[in-house]
């Protein structure tokens, strides 16, 4: 989202749909006045410019915001038909809109919504992103740009995520250890690429209206297992992050929160 984020005017309205508190940093976008919105409250204190409201009934005037950004917020929303409509009115016509969500009918999905179970919040399961990004623009007006494959890291294995008395599920997956987590982010990626699979896919990320700079269209493989940034493997390389490990790995530790990984070029 930061190729929208980053051209915005001084002054201009950001709005980030179904964040809590907040898919990005302000100095993604510095000058523009961001709001967050959703449904349930952050503790006291820790997200400026919250709205509580229904996606479905946003309480802003028609066309009052020069970007809104829904970052895996669509598949935990009721009434998705009402929250698209909402997020084309908002809009500008001559505005800029990104969306992420999770592909329901991959690997790294379907073991989310196993693990998790009745929590695992993704009540819209999308499975063609043709077909997502033409209900997008029929509700709002705005075309496509441009749509990149996402891949997954399983950092929302991680055992923070769950109280003490976890279920047998996530046990049977490594009960949250980095390490675990670690060598199956490592697995999947090294499984696609002998049998052309898409284990280690995540989903798709689409940029619609008015986007100021040329998208890279290469997918990077290389998610953090901390905090689930996504990096080129170019870049990783280019910045010597990349070391050898364990003697046949090679693993880099993240720029954003310095967790180790192991290391796959991109396709």
């Amino acid at each position: 989202m930061i190729e929208i984020l980053r051209h915005l005017r001084p002054g201009a309205r950001v709005l980030d749909l179904g964040a809590l508190t907040g898919s990005f940093p302000t100095d993604y976008c510095p000058g523009a006045v961001v709001v967050r919105v959703d449904l349930e409250l952050p503790a006291p204190g820790t997200c400026e410019g919250f709205v509580q409201a229904d996606a479905g009934c946003l309480p802003f005037p028609d066309r009052c915001f020069d970007a809104v950004v829904a970052n895996h917020s669509l598949e935990h929303i009721r009434g998705l038909s009402a929250a698209l409509g909402e997020m084309g009115r908002v809009v500008r016509p001559d505005g800029s809109l990104f969306v992420a969500v999770p592909d329901a009918s991959t690997f790294s999905d379907r073991l989310f919504r196993w693990v998790y179970q009745d929590d695992s919040g993704h009540i819209n399961p999308f499975c063609s992103a043709d077909a997502l990004a033409a209900d997008i623009t029929r509700a709002t007006g705005l075309k496509l740009n441009t749509a990149r494959a996402l891949y997954s890291s399983f950092e929302y294995l991680n055992r923070y995520y769950f109280p003490a008395g976890t279920s047998w599920r996530l046990r049977a997956v490594g009960n949250g250890n980095r390490r675990s987590i670690i060598a199956l982010s490592y697995a999947t990626r090294r499984f696609d690429r002998v049998f052309h699979t898409r284990t280690s896919a995540y989903g798709w990320a689409f940029y619609f209206g008015n986007i100021r700079e040329q998208i890279e269209q290469g997918s990077w493989s290389n998610v953090c297992v901390g905090c689930g940034a996504g990096h080129p493997a170019s870049g990783l390389l280019a910045s010597k992050l990349v070391r050898r490990r364990w003697l046949f790995f090679k693993a880099y530790s993240c720029p954003a929160c310095g967790s180790l990984n192991l290391f796959t070029r991109d396709k």
